[in-house]
């Protein structure tokens, strides 16, 4: 099997702890000149393309800029930083529990997304590590929902990138969630759930379907009181919301979930209250480059548990 050719390292420095944006010129003829490529790519529109263009902030492998008119010329690569949205600050540290030579474990609060994605760039939980650890080169081992705090790996080689990404792939990590939600008496617990879950691009909400199933979560009871309880999750999939959809199919819904069992109207930027009650509170493993055993916990206490009228008010 021919293995593919990386591609060349960036000329441009991070910015704000994010990566520029490469892009590479694929095979054919259709464009004469490399800003045609970008105008009908990209979704920015020729205006701002032939800004950028005219301020040199599109470049080649070299660091030079790219012009106007700079011929198209197929398998080359041009980067350039996009422009960073207007996000407002999660307002809540993120704490390293774990550093080796290999590794970071970070312990991520609520409302703060991983990786770059979408709106949320600069305020993610990778771009502050990245800042705050001085590690341009880390990157995330994993996802965890914005609206769910916990533990999240971050690898800080990027050749050992792959052999970490791996255990989560081939589901040789032991996690274990801490949600808080309605205490329903005739439920019964502990209890296995499988289903068939499908989450369409475009639409917030994912949803149980008929099919074989890909979703396989363990809930269990750990102690309830007031009307609420708190749950010890267990996955052994990894779809999209997979825990928050099967705890609403119990008929239990995890405390401040805007998408389960129905999608609530959007909170205002800036208001943080109310936090989904969902907490990625152990992660287990083996490491596969020295062979060491892990296992972490969050120390992190749901405050719809801790203080109901604090984190309701």
């Amino acid at each position: 099997m021919r293995r593919r050719t990386p591609p060349p390292p960036s000329p441009l420095p991070q910015r704000d702890g994010v990566d520029p944006v490469r892009v590479r010129l694929p095979a054919g003829n259709a464009w004469a000149t490399v800003r045609d490529h970008l105008v009908a790519r990209l979704a920015a529109g020729a205006e701002v393309i032939d800004t950028m263009l005219a301020e040199g902030r599109i470049v080649d492998v070299t660091g030079h800029p790219v012009s106007r008119d700079t011929a198209y010329a197929p398998g080359t690569f041009v980067w350039f930083h996009r422009e960073l949205p207007d996000e407002e600050r999660v307002p809540f540290p993120i704490d390293v529990v774990y550093r080796d030579e290999h590794v970071v474990v970070a312990d991520k609060p609520h409302f703060l997304a991983t990786t770059p994605r979408g709106s949320h760039v600069a305020e993610t939980a990778l771009a502050r590590l990245r800042r705050q650890l001085g590690i341009p080169a880390l990157g995330a081992a994993h996802r965890l929902d914005r609206l769910t705090a916990g533990l999240v790996l971050f690898i800080v080689r990027p050749e050992e990138r792959g052999a970490y990404q791996s255990l989560f792939r081939d589901r040789r990590v032991a996690k274990e969630y801490e949600a808080v939600a309605p205490y329903d008496p005739t439920l019964t617990l502990p209890r296995t759930l499988r289903s068939r879950i499908l989450k369409e691009r475009g639409i917030l909400a994912a949803q149980e379907v008929e099919g074989e199933p890909n979703a396989v979560s363990r809930v269990e009871l750990l102690e309830h009181r007031h009307g609420r309880a708190r749950y010890r999750l267990t996955p052994r999939t990894g779809q999209t919301h997979q825990l928050r959809v099967h705890m609403s199919a119990l008929g239990v819904p995890i405390l401040g979930d805007p998408l389960y069992p129905v999608v609530t109207d959007p909170v205002p930027a800036g208001d943080f209250r109310r936090p989904l009650q969902l907490l990625a509170r152990v992660l287990e493993f083996t490491d596969p480059v020295t062979g060491c055993e892990h296992r972490f916990v969050s120390p992190r206490v749901l405050r719809a548990w801790s203080s109901y009228e604090e984190w309701a008010g």
